[in-house]
């Protein structure tokens, strides 16, 4: 087997996490491909996969080596076209991740539209809310919402986001509203933040940051069941803004606390290969940066 088909073998292992389902996607038998990640494996002298009886997992080298192989692969792939004068249609799949409100509300519209503009490409969307291991997970572009640590990925600002306290017209005619952030221990909240006892929600007073824990009377997992506890009612809400925004427009949320809000929240749209990315990636960027710049609920 050549170096490119050994690649392409490894990389159908390394996606499919197993020598079995990699044979049937790349319609050969199991002992072919087996031979062909062992021949690899002898031939770089590195350790690409630690195999036991019940699963088959990357080692850290083998991730790495995985993504320049796609890179590689793609490469190739986008010479060949070029060549065949195919250039400029984007072909493949597209994967790509983002926090699972984000995803729904901004990146699915877009992604929609890129996919009805290059029908030569398919997606897979993990929309999360943990961050995904680019190298790890194959993934070719991220959202993230954070400032972002130092690293060789390349980043797009696109926008920013505020921590914000909402609750519905209802509760507030029912319970005064608070006019500071210790005044907030007289109220019903709802956390979104996991299933700490007494979560922390930070606030800012006076250029100073500061903290205040809050005793939660519902606390959830997930985004979408706080935002509803809030439109019935229930208490006040700390959520990012972008996900209420529809419901602050429109009235059925209102904005508390705002002069005692942190630091805005960094959006990026974040992928691996710089300079080298795949026209079907480089399509796509450009079209979420645009998308997501002009976008008011994000600046």
């Amino acid at each position: 087997m050549d170096r490119l088909q050994a690649m392409t073998t490894f990389v159908a292992v390394v996606d499919c996490g197993g020598f079995a389902s990699a044979a049937r996607r790349l319609n050969l038998s199991p002992p072919v491909v087996t031979r062909a990640v062992a021949e690899l494996e002898e031939r770089l002298q590195l350790r690409l996969l630690t195999r036991t009886t019940r699963m088959v997992r990357v080692t850290e080298a083998g991730a790495r080596y995985a993504e320049d192989c796609r890179r590689i692969l793609a490469e190739i792939e986008e010479a060949e076209s070029a060549a065949a004068g195919t250039h400029g249609a984007p072909r493949g799949t597209l994967s790509l991740t983002a926090p699972v409100l984000f995803g729904q509300m901004y990146v699915t519209p877009v992604l929609a539209g890129y996919l009805q503009r290059y029908p030569e490409v398919d997606a897979q969307c993990l929309f999360l809310d943990r961050v995904v291991n680019l190298m790890e997970e194959g993934v070719d572009v991220a959202v993230r919402i954070a400032e972002l640590p130092d690293s060789s990925m390349q980043a797009v600002r696109v926008g920013r986001v505020r921590r914000v306290l909402v609750a519905a017209p209802a509760y507030l005619q029912a319970c005064r509203a608070p006019e500071r952030p210790q005044d907030l221990t007289q109220h019903v909240t709802i956390s979104a933040s996991g299933v700490a006892t007494q979560p922390e929600w930070r606030f800012s007073i006076d250029g100073r940051a500061t903290t205040q824990r809050v005793t939660p009377r519902m606390r959830t997992t997930t985004n979408d069941s706080a935002i509803s506890a809030a439109l019935a009612g229930l208490g006040i809400a700390r959520l990012l803004s972008y996900q209420v925004a529809p419901h602050v427009a429109s009235g059925a949320l209102v904005p508390l606390l705002e002069e005692f809000e942190g630091a805005p929240v960094p959006i990026h749209v974040v992928h691996q290969e710089g300079r080298r990315a795949t026209q079907k990636v480089r399509n796509f960027i450009d079209m979420a940066v645009d998308s997501l710049r002009a976008n008011p609920a994000l600046r």
